[in-house]
C-alpha cells in the first residue's frame, strides 16, 4: 500500500461497532471510617473491662439474643483500646458456629492490631468447652499467620466468666 493511500478519507471512518448500554452495577462497601467518642476507647486492661463492655455495648446491639450462644470479636487498636465491636455469630442454645475468616474480616477491615473474642453461655456455666478450646486454638494460629494478637477468649456466664489469659490457656 502506498503511503499517500493511508490519507484516504475513507479509510479513517469510525468503527461502526454499536455500543452497549452500561448495564446495572452493585456497589459494596469496601472501607470503612469510625470516629469513636472517648468513652468507647476503653483500654482493654483484663478481662473485666470486656465484660463491662460485653454488658454495656454488645448485650444491646441489634441481633443479639441473651437466650442462645453469640459470638463477639472485640477490635483493638496498637494501644489496646476498644475501636469497635462485631457480632460475629448468633447461634443456637448450646453452639455458636464461627470460622476465624469470619472473626478476622472485620479485623483486617478494621486494621486491627489484636482481637478479644467472647462469648455467652446461656446456660450460665462459663467453663470452656472442647469445642471452645479447639476454636481459641485455630483462631490464635491464623492470627499468627496475620499479626493480629489474639489478646484474650472470654467466656460470659450469668454470676462468672472465664477468661482463656488468666487461666494460661493463651
Amino acid at each position: 500500500m502506498d503511503q499517500l493511500e493511508l490519507f484516504k478519507p475513507n479509510l479513517w471512518k469510525p468503527s461502526m461497532q454499536r455500543r452497549r448500554k452500561p448495564e446495572p452495577r452493585e456497589w459494596k462497601v469496601i472501607s470503612l471510617r469510625e470516629c469513636p467518642s472517648p468513652e468507647s476507647l476503653m483500654t482493654m486492661d483484663g478481662p473485666a473491662k470486656a465484660v463491662e463492655y460485653w454488658h454495656q455495648h454488645i448485650a444491646t446491639t441489634a441481633g443479639f439474643n441473651a437466650d442462645v450462644e453469640c459470638v463477639a470479636v472485640l477490635v483493638l487498636n496498637t494501644r489496646l483500646r476498644i475501636k469497635g465491636h462485631y457480632l460475629v455469630s448468633v447461634g443456637s442454645l448450646n453452639e455458636a458456629m464461627a470460622h476465624p475468616r469470619e472473626v478476622f474480616r472485620v479485623a483486617i477491615m478494621a486494621a486491627a492490631y489484636a482481637i478479644v473474642i467472647m462469648h455467652n453461655q446461656p446456660s450460665g456455666d462459663s467453663n470452656p468447652s472442647e469445642a471452645d478450646r479447639a476454636f481459641t486454638k485455630r483462631v490464635r494460629e491464623a492470627g499468627q499467620l496475620l499479626r493480629i494478637e489474639l489478646c484474650d477468649h472470654i467466656i460470659v456466664g450469668h454470676q462468672r466468666r472465664f477468661s482463656f489469659k488468666e487461666n494460661g490457656m493463651i
